[in-house]
């Protein structure tokens, strides 16, 4: 085996494989598989799509990202936030009503999404993912789980709503109950089901429950003729395509390259954020722009086999956690049985219940509501838990790209504010320990008369220069000795721009007028760089500069006075 395909991460998980995860993985990919088909067929659907495209859509994907994929349990396929821009980019392009052009159309969109993501990929362009902190990811996953059980709410009480925002599901749901068009049969059965997954969990959670919940739906609506009465997921297709995109010329091309662009966006933005987030539930990292390739890999593998632009899924990947998968072996199990399903048993799901489905999909839901983790970034931090409630409700009426974008915007502009009024203070002796201490936090501390000590823990620039430079005069100005010598303590500044140089030499003149003389202390040696570079070498020379605050203290007490 090249050293190259032993670095793939499937490999290198192959070639690690322990016995005891091989349960768990089958086990996790058979219970996927009852949420692959008719999730896949679904989103299909409302991508203007023929509904067997979704399970190429899933398989292809599934078993491209095992391969490449450094994410061990993340669940790719097609998704609910992906849908409606694949429809818009799709159908108009479309030229006849054959489903099969517009299957054509969305395979060169995959295809193209792909190639996005994996030259971002070797861009190394997937840093974004270090934007995604902790509060938008935790704001990020709690609407997630909100969109997705207010999604599902109309299938497990079998009605359907038409709306095409969280707002507006909940108001057509609402007024739907109110209305009395609740099914009850599909009720029953939807909350049968909820009942059967809740109770394996909790008193028998060796035993998939949502497993059992599907054959015994798949069962009762047999037995019981439910066919005709209430939604069903339908028979599957037979047989697999191979590459094809008969009618698709380069102006068509050209066309969908504004729209994969936009895709790949939201894809890797999902993606990214579900990655990190599993990733860090099981003590793993996970590298962003490797991350980016795989899903480029496994979204040109997926267009080339008559699929369609894919993402990690909000809703099958908890699915594949909680049933214990440990490995990518889950995903290319859930792959392959679905792929045995089309060739062996296409009849099954006519018998599978949507209100079932829709249990499923909300039990594995509410795996990612963290209503705690909300509450402890509220004590910790009000302002890190209102970037988390920005991406929650960015995400949740919004959209998943745009709330994402949001959140990383409003955390720019609260590093920004931090920066612009960072905590300073004066620095002082005490009696009881050494070194110099912040005189707010030891207000009984003694300062050295003829010097001031002052901290500044910011970086220098533009927005806070003045600020900096006004501190320091209001110091010097309240000192109730005349003042001889200001010493920065400088480890703090770890920036400087041009701007900010220009408010430290207005205040070495301002000082220097009063016969004061500015030293720096414990200053970086890029920061003295900067300087040097900016034309300040003679201005500011050795005798500026110590490497200690102590250094300093001890230079201004054995001064020459002359």
């Amino acid at each position: 085996m090249t050293d190259g395909l032993a670095r793939l991460p499937g490999i290198a998980t192959a070639r690690a494989y322990k016995r005891e995860w091989l349960r768990p993985d089958i086990t996790a990919g058979l219970v996927l598989t009852a949420l692959l088909i008719p999730a896949g067929m679904g989103y299909a659907e409302a991508a203007g799509l023929p509904a067997y495209a979704g399970l190429y859509a899933t398989i292809v994907p599934l078993l491209a990202y095992a391969l490449v994929g450094p994410s061990k349990i993340l669940v790719l396929g097609p998704d609910s936030s992906l849908a409606p821009l694949i429809a818009a980019a799709v159908l108009p392009l479309a030229l006849t009503d054959d489903p099969e052009d517009a299957l054509a159309l969305a395979g060169v969109l995959g295809v193209l999404v792909g190639l996005i993501l994996l030259l971002g990929g070797f861009l190394r362009l997937g840093f974004v993912t270090d934007l995604l902190s902790k509060p938008i990811r935790l704001g990020y996953l709690n609407a997630i789980a909100l969109i997705v059980v207010v999604g599902q709410l109309p299938k497990l009480l079998g009605f359907s709503v038409d709306a095409d925002s969280l707002i507006g599901e909940i108001r057509e749901t609402v007024k739907a109950i109110a209305n009395g068009d609740i099914d009850l049969t599909a009720a029953a059965i939807g909350f049968g089901s909820l009942a059967i997954i809740i109770a394996f969990r909790v008193w028998i959670p060796k035993v998939p429950g949502v497993l059992v919940a599907v054959v015994v739906a798949i069962i009762v609506s047999a037995a019981l003729g439910l066919t005709d009465d209430i939604g069903m997921v339908g028979a599957l297709p037979e047989g697999m395509p191979l590459p094809s995109f008969g009618g698709v010329d380069w102006g068509d091309v050209a066309e969908l390259i504004g729209p994969a662009a936009g895709i790949a966006l939201i894809a890797f933005a999902d993606t990214g954020v579900l990655s990190r987030t599993f990733a860090a539930r099981h003590g793993e990292d996970v590298n962003g722009s490797t991350e980016m390739k795989a899903i480029g890999f496994a979204n040109i593998a997926g267009g080339m086999f008559s699929g369609f632009p894919i993402s990690a899924s909000g809703s099958r990947t908890p699915v594949a956690e909680q049933s214990g998968a440990k490995t990518q072996l889950a995903g290319v199990v859930g792959a392959l049985a679905v792929l045995v399903f089309i060739l062996v048993a296409p009849g099954v799901t006519e018998y599978l219940p949507d209100a079932t489905l829709g249990a499923v999909v909300i039990v594995a839901a509410t795996a990612l509501v963290d209503v705690s983790g909300m509450i402890r970034m509220w004590r910790m931090s009000r302002i890190e838990f209102g970037l988390a409630a920005a991406a929650f409700l960015g995400v949740a009426l919004v959209g998943v790209l745009q709330g994402v974008l949001v959140a990383i915007g409003l955390s720019f502009v609260a590093v920004v504010a931090r920066a612009w009024q960072p905590y300073r203070t004066e620095l002082v002796q005490t009696s009881d320990r050494p070194g110099f201490h912040d005189i707010e936090r030891h207000p009984d501390g003694q300062r050295i008369p003829g010097l001031v000590l002052v901290r500044f823990d910011a970086p220098l620039f533009f927005a806070n220069g003045d600020i900096f430079d006004n501190y320091v005069r209001s110091v010097v100005a309240a000192s109730e000795t005349p003042v001889e010598w200001v010493v920065i303590a400088a480890e703090a500044l770890t920036g400087l721009d041009t701007t900010a140089v220009d408010e430290v030499v207005d205040l070495d003149t301002y000082l220097d007028g009063k016969g004061i003389h500015l030293v720096f202390a414990e200053m970086k040696g890029p920061i003295k760089d900067r300087l040097i570079r900016f034309g300040l070498s003679e201005r500011f020379d050795a005798r500026h500069f110590y490497p200690t605050i102590e250094a300093a203290v001890a230079a201004f007490r054995s001064r020459d006075r002359d």
